[in-house]
């Protein structure tokens, strides 16, 4: 019962009539000044921090056992959300070096927002309206499968089969984008769809927008290097 009105506050809270007031009603200290491990510049120290110790094989969260979820049981208070790549390759707890719990992750084959419907958008509204993160970042990769095939796709002129099709196309906006700018093809198309990624997050309406406005979250883009293991802000 508890979980189902959970559920149900989330549900109303998300509206536009509702939530966009509430976040306009808020004190302004309750808006902008998070406490300060929570800080949103805060908590994209810690990521940066926790990639450096991973970059460099000191990883201070090396256990996942059963005991690490049991504090966690009832509730959970990540800091941050990533929407990532559902690449195999690509395990945000462990290449920013963080615990259980501290990070919701929504993934996604090409890590892409516009297009990718009300799960991944719901995902990340409900990361920040519900679980208060102070950090949204979108994280792209290296070799990304799904930006490749949207090259390619361009090259080709052809259709894939099912949905790997639009998936495809929701992508090749970026490749345009990109197109005929120096350096590499590929890494470029990659870093300008976390860039188009970020800033569709950053107009999206009634839940992200106002709280970045307001100072309660920061929405960041970034690439992680495979080979290196280094992450870099986009």
């Amino acid at each position: 019962m508890m979980e189902f009105a959970s559920r149900r506050r989330f549900l109303l809270s998300a509206g536009a009539a509702v939530l966009a007031p509430a976040f306009a009603e808020l004190p302004a200290g309750a808006q902008s000044n998070p406490s300060p491990d929570r800080h949103p510049d805060a908590v994209l120290d810690r990521l940066i921090e926790g990639n450096r110790h991973f970059v460099a094989g000191t990883l201070t969260h090396p256990g996942r056992s059963p005991k690490d979820f049991r504090a966690l049981a009832q509730s959970q208070k990540p800091i941050a959300a990533i929407l990532g790549c559902a690449d195999s390759r690509v395990p945000p707890e462990i290449l920013f070096d963080q615990g259980v719990g501290d990070l919701f992750i929504i993934r996604v084959a090409g890590n892409y927002v516009s297009g990718a419907g009300a799960s991944v958008k719901g995902s990340v509204e409900y990361a920040v309206a519900e679980l208060n993160v102070s950090l949204v970042m979108v994280l792209g990769h290296s070799q990304c499968g799904a930006v490749k095939a949207a090259i390619q796709h361009l090259h080709d002129n052809d259709a894939l089969p099912g949905a790997i099709n639009d998936l495809v196309n929701t992508i090749k906006p970026a490749v345009l984008e990109s197109k005929g700018k120096p350096g590499d093809p590929l890494e470029n198309a990659i870093r300008s769809n976390v860039r188009r990624s970020v800033e569709r997050l950053r107009t999206l309406d009634p839940v992200i927008a106002p709280a970045l406005h307001s100072g309660k979250i920061k929405v960041a883009g970034a690439v992680y290097d495979l080979a290196s293991g280094n992450v870099r802000l986009v």
